[in-house]
């Protein structure tokens, strides 16, 4: 499998209706008094004194409720007009980085390689955002994905490539299809994209890239070796790539992430995460979310002068 909640309130505020005076000029009823306004909630109930009976009986007039406003599903801030392709966007790191880039205002399209039930709720909970079906290791599957999510978006200003596969095995027991295949996905499929964003990032003399590593690319993990091998390539391909395509103004930066509490995780036990978040200085795992932040900050303006480094993230595991 590939690696790949806002809460509207309304501020009802205004002035409460005042009830007409009776229509019989003596005596004149003491004026009703208006009610205070309940602050700061969502629903008000309107309550209003009764007036002074008049010598002649009046007909008060109805009170008319306020329509109930329902929320959006979801808020996106002002649109910064940037927009951004995330490969394994459908869960994970991937899901939370859609989520917070949407949150900052992007225009957002997501690779999915085959959970499109995930991606289908993706796009229902961030509305306007487009999912394409990619499988990254096969260069005419990025081709056909780039070019309908391009046209979706008009242009893809930050790539984040994600989409990664995870294997626990002994080295001697890994076949040369398995490897090949972790080759494939974890690093080709960056190549793939690269490539395919890249033309247009030069013409604009503008462009983010952001490849998703692991900190076992930069010490390597044992029963993991193709694993570690795909992602220190995967970091070699970033710094070489920074160098190249400095003059263009495109930086291109890599995120390392530690022990992260996503799907990828499901075949560990509760005591092998307890064992991780014990070992780790900060003494818990991280979350995608923690890693969406640091991808949004470095597709942003203000990191413009940060290129071809390695971030870890990992809560001092790694130093």
């Amino acid at each position: 499998m590939y690696e790949d909640e806002f809460e509207l309130t309304f501020n009802l505020s205004g002035e409460e209706p005042q009830p007409e005076q009776a229509a019989q000029e003596p005596p004149v009823p003491p004026k009703p008094k208006a009610a205070s306004p309940v602050v700061d909630e969502p629903t008000r109930v309107m309550v209003l004194e009764k007036p002074q009976p008049a010598p002649q009986p009046e007909m008060p007039e109805p009170v008319q409720e306020e329509p109930e406003k329902t929320p959006a599903p979801t808020v996106q801030a002002a649109a910064n007009g940037r927009c951004v392709l995330i490969s394994g966007g459908d869960r994970g790191i991937g899901a939370a980085a859609a989520r917070a880039f949407y949150a900052a205002g992007y225009r957002v399209a997501v690779l999915y390689h085959s959970n499109a039930k995930a991606a289908a709720e993706l796009e229902k909970q961030l509305p306007g955002i487009t999912a394409v079906q990619c499988d990254v290791a096969s260069r005419a599957s990025c081709e056909l994905a780039f070019r309908t999510a391009e046209q979706a978006l008009g242009r893809v200003d930050v790539l984040v490539s994600n989409a990664g596969i995870a294997q626990q095995k002994l080295f001697t027991d890994i076949t040369p299809e398995e490897w090949q295949h972790m080759l494939d996905v974890n690093l080709t499929g960056a190549f793939h994209l690269c490539q395919l964003a890249l033309p247009g990032m030069i013409r604009r003399k503008a462009g983010r890239i952001l490849t998703v590593s692991s900190m076992w690319g930069q010490t390597g993990g044992s029963c993991e070796v193709h694993y570690s091998a795909a992602k220190a390539g995967l970091i070699g391909l970033t710094k070489a790539l920074a160098k190249e395509e400095g003059p263009s103004g495109i930086t291109v930066n890599c995120v390392a992430p530690g022990v992260i509490d996503t799907d990828m995780m499901a075949a560990f036990t509760a005591e092998d995460k307890a064992a991780l978040a014990e070992e780790t200085p900060v003494g818990r795992l991280g979350s995608a979310d923690e890693v969406a932040q640091l991808l949004v900050f470095l597709a942003g303006e203000g990191a413009g002068y940060i290129t071809g480094q390695v971030f870890g993230v990992n809560g001092g595991l790694v130093i």
